[in-house]
């Protein structure tokens, strides 16, 4: 039943209370700091390892996970946790060769990197496109999913539940980063603690639909037997899905360009180990690649589970919309609606942590890009430490605001976790192959990193839509393969431009880079080739 109890109620007072008396704790252990940007934004030096990588997780991990990754693991199944594991060989990879650039060259944000290695201009187009994706995008499709659960499972108003959590999620973020890393540790324990309660419904009801009783080993085999052909990782292309996730791509492809894009450029995300020394950075980076092993047990099985359940005759009035539609991303909310008063709660407040979590994280971002690469740029270059916190709070406020605005608009998707990797997508290749140049090639030039920001969403605009202008002439590329054909057309268009340019073989080398800064420590390394050691085991399993 859609509705909560009071043990629900009180559970998520109790979280509530916790995480705001945490916060506030945090917020007043160092209150002279208050008004120094650098604390605000990047808490600098003040998250341990474990917060770093708490912190990590938990931005990652919002409503288009255990709403959308579930319903993509309804219609699709277990490939949709490429997005995770791969995830976590990317962070590897960051730790070792990104963040050393990073810290070593003082960078405390992206567009701050393109100016210093490119030039202003290229740092104000990019910083625009992010804070038009990372608020048209990101936080819409996070308000937006987030309401529609909350709204699912507790019979809350939609509007009142996008009011309810963009207020919660500013109040976290007002403190800083600082309160964000820290209450970030409580929300992902809480995040896997109601998701793994989730998971263990969904497989007991299936074991318990089969005639095997409460066992959730049953459970996991009798979804292995019933739904065979949702526990493949790689697609061939007779698969129906193969546009979403095209076979080998995940591998050697554009998941590659998605992953080193959001984990290795991407100020939401590196934000939380900049503020850090090196050793504290890798150890909380491979900390959150530990904790993305787990994610699809508590975001993806439970929409296998009730993908089975389905075809065998539960819940098909729960998975149709009002016009009759499947819609997979009703999967989680429907097995929510089915815990227990008090584990319903706890669940809620699972939920609720993942989305505040992310939220504060996405907010913050917003606010340091606006406040350091275009506030104090264009409007106000002497601005004090104070009148840059003051902005960067004013601007979580608005930016929360415009989110809330267009969030409604999102009612039509079916799966909004699809959506949003194809539309971040669009930038992505242009990012990261600014950066990627940018570290590693001294060669490449102002001129060419303009040429890739200003081409990267037209080409990928171009790539999707002209198979429908040309009424099916042109390869109709999914977009996971669009990202690929964009990131080396415009690696090879920079290093053409660069090339052409004679001055650029006498630029000087910006960014500082010693081969020693790659080197890790024997127990990063250990920690490395057992995560990857996992992933060859999973991939090999379920190919």
């Amino acid at each position: 039943m859609n509705r909560l109890h009071f043990a629900d109620y009180a559970v998520f007072l109790l979280y509530f209370i916790i995480v705001s008396s945490y916060g506030v704790y945090i917020y007043y252990k160092k209150k002279a700091k208050h008004t120094n940007s650098k604390d605000f934004f990047l808490a600098e030096g003040s998250l341990t390892w474990w917060a770093i990588g708490a912190s990590l997780i938990a931005s990652n991990i919002s409503a288009e996970h255990f709403i959308g990754m579930s319903g993509s693991g309804f219609a699709l199944g277990l490939a949709i946790s490429t997005y995770e594991w791969m995830g976590a060989a990317t962070l590897i990879i960051v730790a070792i060769f990104f963040i050393p650039l990073y810290l070593k060259n003082k960078i405390y944000t992206m567009p701050q990197f393109l100016s210093e290695r490119y030039n202003g201009t290229v740092s104000t187009i990019m910083a625009i496109f992010w804070l038009l994706v990372y608020v048209f995008v990101n936080l819409t499709s996070i308000i937006y999913l987030g309401a529609l659960a909350i709204n699912s499972i507790s019979g809350i108003s939609f509007e009142l539940c996008i009011a309810g959590l963009a207020l919660f999620s500013v109040i976290v973020t007002l403190g800083g980063m600082k309160v964000i890393g820290y209450t970030d540790v409580i929300q992902v324990a809480v995040l896997i603690l109601g998701g793994l309660v989730t998971t263990y419904l969904a497989l007991t009801l299936v074991s318990e639909h089969f005639g095997y009783g409460e066992n959730i080993f049953q459970g996991l085999q009798i979804i292995r037997e019933k739904a065979p052909t949702h526990f493949h990782m790689i697609f061939d292309s007779s698969n129906a899905y193969y546009r979403d996730l095209p076979g080998l791509s995940v591998l050697i492809g554009g998941m590659w360009i998605n992953n080193l894009n959001y984990w290795g450029c991407n100020q939401y995300i590196i934000q939380r180990a900049l503020g850090a020394d090196l050793k504290t950075a890798r150890s909380g980076i491979l900390f959150a690649a530990f904790l993305k092993l787990l994610v699809p047990v508590i975001a993806v099985i439970p929409g296998i589970a009730a993908y089975v359940l389905y075809q065998n005759g539960l819940f098909q009035s729960e998975m149709i919309d009002a016009a009759g539609t499947l819609k997979p991303d009703h999967a989680y909310p429907t097995l929510l609606n089915l815990l227990p008063s008090g584990l319903k709660g706890l669940a809620f407040a699972a939920l609720t942590a993942a989305i505040v979590a992310s939220l504060a994280g996405k907010a913050n971002s917003i606010a340091t890009i606006f406040s350091l690469d275009i506030y104090k740029k264009f409007f106000h270059k002497n601005a004090s430490e104070k009148q840059l916190v003051i902005t960067g709070r004013w601007t979580v406020i608005i930016s929360m605001l415009l989110a809330c605005m267009v969030a409604p608009a999102l009612r039509s998707l079916d799966q909004a976790y699809q959506f949003i990797q194809e539309y971040v997508g669009f930038i992505s290749p242009g990012v990261l192959a600014i950066f990627l140049l940018g570290f590693f090639w001294k060669r490449a030039t102002s001129a060419a990193a303009l040429t890739a920001a200003l081409l990267t969403i037209p080409l990928s605009t171009l790539l999707k839509f002209l198979p429908v202008w040309t009424s099916g002439g042109f390869p109709d590329y999914p977009f996971l393969d669009r990202m690929s054909i964009v990131f080396v057309s415009l690696v090879l268009l920079m290093i053409i431009i660069s090339l052409l340019d004679r001055r650029s073989k006498d630029q000087p080398q910006v960014m500082q880079i010693d081969s020693a800064m790659f080197r890790v420590s024997s127990s990063f390394a250990v920690g490395a080739v057992f995560i990857i050691g996992v992933l060859i085991a999973l991939y090999s399993a379920f190919w």
